[in-house]
Protein backbone atom coordinates (compact mmCIF):
# COMPACT_ATOMS: atom_id res chain seq x y z
CA UNK A 1 0.00 0.00 0.00
CA UNK A 2 1.14 3.40 -1.48
CA UNK A 3 1.26 6.68 0.65
CA UNK A 4 -1.64 8.18 -1.18
CA UNK A 5 -3.81 4.85 -0.39
CA UNK A 6 -2.98 5.24 3.16
CA UNK A 7 -3.92 9.06 2.94
CA UNK A 8 -7.29 7.85 1.21
CA UNK A 9 -8.04 4.97 3.76
CA UNK A 10 -7.54 6.86 6.46
CA UNK A 11 -9.97 9.83 4.90
CA UNK A 12 -12.44 7.03 4.76
CA UNK A 13 -12.65 6.21 8.12
CA UNK A 14 -12.92 9.53 9.32
CA UNK A 15 -15.95 10.39 6.61
CA UNK A 16 -17.71 6.63 8.24
CA UNK A 17 -16.93 8.38 11.77
CA UNK A 18 -18.50 11.62 10.83
CA UNK A 19 -21.90 10.29 9.50
CA UNK A 20 -22.36 7.43 11.98
CA UNK A 21 -21.78 9.66 14.82
CA UNK A 22 -25.13 11.94 15.21
CA UNK A 23 -24.23 15.94 15.49
CA UNK A 24 -26.06 16.96 18.80
CA UNK A 25 -27.35 20.87 18.38
CA UNK A 26 -26.37 22.64 20.85
CA UNK A 27 -29.07 24.63 23.01
CA UNK A 28 -28.31 27.83 23.70
CA UNK A 29 -29.74 28.95 26.63
CA UNK A 30 -30.51 32.36 27.64
CA UNK A 31 -29.31 34.93 30.09
CA UNK A 32 -32.29 36.58 30.92
CA UNK A 33 -36.02 35.88 31.34
CA UNK A 34 -37.57 34.82 27.52
CA UNK A 35 -41.34 36.10 27.36
CA UNK A 36 -43.75 32.98 27.28
CA UNK A 37 -47.08 33.39 26.51
CA UNK A 38 -50.61 31.57 25.87
CA UNK A 39 -48.79 30.00 22.12
CA UNK A 40 -44.89 29.87 23.11
CA UNK A 41 -45.36 28.35 26.46
CA UNK A 42 -45.42 24.15 25.56
CA UNK A 43 -42.98 24.66 22.93
CA UNK A 44 -40.78 26.07 25.88
CA UNK A 45 -41.73 23.51 28.46
CA UNK A 46 -40.20 21.17 25.49
CA UNK A 47 -37.17 22.96 24.53
CA UNK A 48 -35.70 23.69 28.06
CA UNK A 49 -34.73 21.30 30.34
CA UNK A 50 -35.48 23.53 33.70
CA UNK A 51 -37.51 26.31 32.88
CA UNK A 52 -38.84 28.74 35.51
CA UNK A 53 -41.88 30.56 34.58
CA UNK A 54 -42.50 33.75 36.64
CA UNK A 55 -46.11 34.50 36.23
CA UNK A 56 -46.90 38.44 37.00
CA UNK A 57 -48.75 41.07 36.39
CA UNK A 58 -48.09 45.27 35.60
CA UNK A 59 -49.99 46.29 38.19
CA UNK A 60 -48.78 43.71 40.55
CA UNK A 61 -45.81 45.50 43.47
CA UNK A 62 -44.63 42.01 44.52
CA UNK A 63 -44.72 41.04 41.07
CA UNK A 64 -42.21 44.20 40.19
CA UNK A 65 -40.08 43.78 43.20
CA UNK A 66 -38.86 40.19 42.17
CA UNK A 67 -38.71 41.38 38.70
CA UNK A 68 -34.91 42.32 39.51
CA UNK A 69 -34.27 39.31 41.19
CA UNK A 70 -35.56 37.43 38.13
CA UNK A 71 -32.93 38.79 35.92
CA UNK A 72 -30.39 38.33 38.32
CA UNK A 73 -30.75 34.91 38.76
CA UNK A 74 -30.90 33.83 35.17
CA UNK A 75 -27.70 35.44 34.45
CA UNK A 76 -25.82 33.10 37.41
CA UNK A 77 -27.93 30.14 35.86
CA UNK A 78 -27.02 30.93 32.36
CA UNK A 79 -26.87 27.46 31.00
CA UNK A 80 -28.74 25.22 34.14
CA UNK A 81 -32.52 26.77 33.95
CA UNK A 82 -34.41 29.25 31.86
CA UNK A 83 -36.49 31.90 33.28
CA UNK A 84 -39.52 32.90 31.39
CA UNK A 85 -42.09 35.78 32.02
CA UNK A 86 -45.71 34.83 31.79
CA UNK A 87 -48.00 37.95 31.92
CA UNK A 88 -51.19 37.04 33.47
CA UNK A 89 -53.58 39.24 32.17
CA UNK A 90 -52.22 39.09 28.68
CA UNK A 91 -52.12 34.75 28.66
CA UNK A 92 -55.53 33.70 30.80
CA UNK A 93 -55.54 30.06 29.22
CA UNK A 94 -52.24 29.25 30.70
CA UNK A 95 -53.31 30.69 34.00
CA UNK A 96 -56.29 28.78 33.62
CA UNK A 97 -54.18 25.59 33.09
CA UNK A 98 -52.55 25.82 35.44
CA UNK A 99 -54.41 27.61 38.25
CA UNK A 100 -52.33 30.58 38.68
CA UNK A 101 -54.81 32.15 41.36
CA UNK A 102 -52.01 34.47 43.56
CA UNK A 103 -49.63 36.34 41.72
CA UNK A 104 -46.14 36.39 41.79
CA UNK A 105 -45.90 32.78 41.07
CA UNK A 106 -43.27 30.36 39.74
CA UNK A 107 -44.27 27.35 38.08
CA UNK A 108 -41.46 25.40 37.66
CA UNK A 109 -40.68 23.02 35.23
CA UNK A 110 -38.35 19.83 34.71
CA UNK A 111 -37.99 17.66 31.34
CA UNK A 112 -40.98 18.46 30.09
CA UNK A 113 -43.36 18.54 33.13
CA UNK A 114 -44.47 20.69 36.45
CA UNK A 115 -42.34 19.75 39.09
CA UNK A 116 -42.93 22.68 41.44
CA UNK A 117 -45.18 26.12 42.42
CA UNK A 118 -43.43 29.19 44.36
CA UNK A 119 -46.23 31.19 45.65
CA UNK A 120 -45.23 34.59 46.75
CA UNK A 121 -42.27 37.22 46.44
CA UNK A 122 -39.60 35.32 47.71
CA UNK A 123 -36.50 36.90 48.18
CA UNK A 124 -32.97 35.67 45.97
CA UNK A 125 -31.48 33.57 48.64
CA UNK A 126 -34.98 31.85 49.45
CA UNK A 127 -35.51 31.16 45.62
CA UNK A 128 -32.03 29.65 44.72
CA UNK A 129 -32.50 27.29 47.36
CA UNK A 130 -35.01 26.25 46.45
CA UNK A 131 -34.20 25.85 42.73
CA UNK A 132 -30.98 24.13 43.66
CA UNK A 133 -32.88 20.71 44.03
CA UNK A 134 -33.30 20.95 40.43
CA UNK A 135 -30.06 22.18 39.16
Amino acid sequence: MDELDEIRKKKMEQLKRQLSEPEVPVLELPDKPVEISDATIEAAIRQYPLLVVDCWAEWCGPCRSIAPVIEDMARELKGKAVFGKLNVDKNPLTSRKYGITAIPTLLVFQNGRAVDRLVGAYPKASLMSQLKRFL
